[in-house]
């Protein structure tokens, strides 16, 4: 009795700082499975549905999120989503709704071979909508599907590969500090941020990096059909587009918003009305097609310099990304 005195209290005193706050205590599922809310509709009656799948933020197969709360695994939810919509058999069709910079060459061939495969298994049309941003790993992720929209002030490609090190002998130098290691080889260390990079590592990994960039090339020219290996070689030496450019040079097949998306995937699935749906984690509202999850790990704000934790997590290894970022530095950055 007492203890729920202290909570009347509470509620007491959090109600009263305000007229419109309150505390709610709802229930909510243990197990954490995806629940579908309806964020449009048509009028009239129909079954047909249209899923919104969104990819937000860095593609990396590790769980990303804010430093204190709930994170996810971008590779995970987004086959989870995928996986739902495929069981459904009432969902026609799926918009694909990116706003990604990219990220790690195998979080992104992983998340685009599971696109390929539903589409495989499922007959059901995907159209991608690319938002803000749609590059390198998130344009590579947009040619797993038959249709790509943007705006015209999207931000999309960016096609090639990056590794990016760092090199710390010159700082442990000035501190008197020296590293040394014990290897099984003399490659065994290579890309360690704590030795300078030998001739020979610097042509092993570009020789890997070489092998990725063709492979993005080969998975552009098989997703735009009016582009081949050669004419997108001309197009990939790591710089990004506007939307309008990108629809002038076959990247992209129109211009145009959520909207058009929603309407292409109708057309795309052969109905006219449908109801438009999204995947989200108990608790997790949708107010409507614009709602979307938070873009991965957002940045601190310290002495005006924007520090995402997420992208400064991938300094602690070398790593093949597709990923376009103003914060990396060197020679042939994508």
């Amino acid at each position: 009795m007492k203890n729920l005195l202290v909570l009347i209290c509470l509620v007491g005193l959090v109600s009263g700082c305000g007229g419109h706050s309150g505390i709610l205590v709802k229930p909510v599922p243990l197990d954490q499975k995806l629940l579908e809310s309806v964020v449009q509709a048509d009028a009239g009656w129909f079954v047909g549905k249209i899923a919104i799948i969104d990819v937000s933020g860095l593609i990396v197969n590790e769980r990303i999120g804010p430093m204190f709360g709930a994170s996810e695994n971008p590779v995970s939810m987004f086959a989870e989503k995928l996986d739902a919509a495929g069981r459904d058999k009432s969902v026609k069709a799926v918009v694909l709704r990116i706003n990604s910079p990219g990220g790690t060459v195998q979080a992104t061939e992983t998340m685009h071979n599971r696109l390929k495969r539903f589409r495989k298994e499922t007959s059901k049309p995907v159209i991608a909508c690319i938002t803000d941003v749609g590059a390198s790993g998130g344009y590579y992720l947009a040619c797993g599907s038959q249709r790509i929209i943007c705006q015209p002030s999207t931000i999309t490609g960016s096609i090639g590969v990056i590794i990016q090190t760092v090199n710390f002998t010159g700082t442990m130098k000035m501190l008197g500090i020296k590293a040394d290691a014990i290897t099984s080889g003399q490659l065994k260390a290579m890309g360690s941020p704590l030795k300078d990079m030998t001739e020979q590592e610097r042509k092993i990994f570009q020789d890997m990096v070489n092998e990725f960039y063709e492979h993005f090339v080969e998975v552009v020219a098989e997703g735009r059909s009016g582009l081949d290996a050669e004419k997108v070689r001309k197009l990939a030496d790591g710089r990004v587009f506007t939307g309008r450019q990108a629809v002038k040079i076959g990247l992209v097949d129109q211009l145009g918003g959520l909207q058009d998306a929603i309407a292409q995937a109708k057309k795309a699935a052969g109905i006219k009305k449908a109801r438009v749906v999204m995947y989200h984690r108990p608790l997790g509202y949708r107010a409507n097609v614009y709602s979307a999850a938070p873009a991965g790990t957002p940045a601190m704000q310290i002495n005006l310099i924007n520090i995402n934790v997420a992208e400064l997590s991938m300094l602690r290894r070398p790593g093949f990304l597709y990923l376009w970022s103003t914060d990396v530095t060197g020679k042939n950055n994508d």
